[in-house]
């Protein structure tokens, strides 16, 4: 192995718009597919992929439908289906508790947009927490029966994501960087931004603010600390900022959105 090559390449990259975000609706660890438009979000980022001559060895990904289609449109997309996935519930969304499948605008307009933002982008504070009776919490769910009781959340805030994310992170993605010239990372919305917030050192509150748009790849170039020497968006600047636009406007009272 050449050492000074290492780690290399990571692509990090949101899944592309969900039915429930189409509706804008809360989804969490809701298991929805993508929209037509996502669905087309995800073969535009084989495509930018393709062109800027990215060929990731391995992928991460979600347990959940949304990041596991965008994956697999993309790889299709390059011509690269055969490239081994690997998966687990720690890079899944971050659960919204008893908030998932509500609007968003209208959560807003009942709570305030003020306490709907805390609920969805404070760092350490957590929405309304799921009963574990009630059939959306992840207890009912079969691809988490293996895991401990005590490991299935009610709900999240982002500071329990950043948590249940970085050992897989220190496990599982940073030895793949050790061995692959490129490994990338498909996932969500809040999953990837606690990535970010590790990778780029950011605060609590900067961490807040980011918006990271739908189907764009985020590619880094890592040193051999793991930290980033650079990074970049693929695509239109225009159109990743249209995108990253609609992610922060979600649970606005007077627009509904789409991310």
């Amino acid at each position: 192995m050449n050492t000074s090559s290492r780690p290399g390449t990571l692509i990090l990259l949101r899944h592309g718009e969900s039915t429930w975000n189409l509706e804008n609706l809360f989804t969490g660890w809701t298991d929805v597919p993508l929209s037509e438009r996502g669905t087309k979000e995800a073969v535009e980022a084989g495509r930018l992929m393709k062109e800027a001559g990215l060929r990731p060895s391995v992928v991460h990904e979600s347990l959940l439908l949304r990041a596991i289609q965008t994956t697999q449109l993309a790889l299709g997309e390059m011509a690269m289906s055969w490239v081994p996935v690997k998966r687990t519930w720690r890079l899944n969304e971050r659960h919204y508790g008893a908030l998932q499948g509500l609007n968003k605008k209208q959560t807003a307009e009942k709570y305030g947009e003020d306490k709907v933002k805390v609920w969805r982008r404070s760092y350490d504070v957590r929405p309304p927490d799921l009963d574990s009776s009630d059939k959306r919490h992840p207890s009912h769910d079969p691809r988490y029966a293996a895991l401990p009781p005590e490991l299935l959340p009610g709900a999240e805030c982002l500071k329990d994501v950043v948590e249940r994310m970085l050992p897989y992170w220190y496990d599982a993605i940073v030895p793949d960087l050790l061995l692959y010239p490129c490994v990338m990372v498909s996932a969500h919305g809040n999953s990837l931004r606690a990535l970010v917030k590790h990778l780029e050192g950011l605060g609590d509150q900067e961490v807040v603010e980011l918006n990271i748009p739908t189907g764009v790849p985020r590619v880094y170039e890592l040193g051999s600390d793991f930290r980033p020497k650079s990074w970049r968006y693929l695509g239109d600047a225009a159109e990743v900022e249209r995108r990253a636009a609609a992610v922060k406007s979600q649970a606005s009272s007077s627009k509904s959105s789409t991310s």
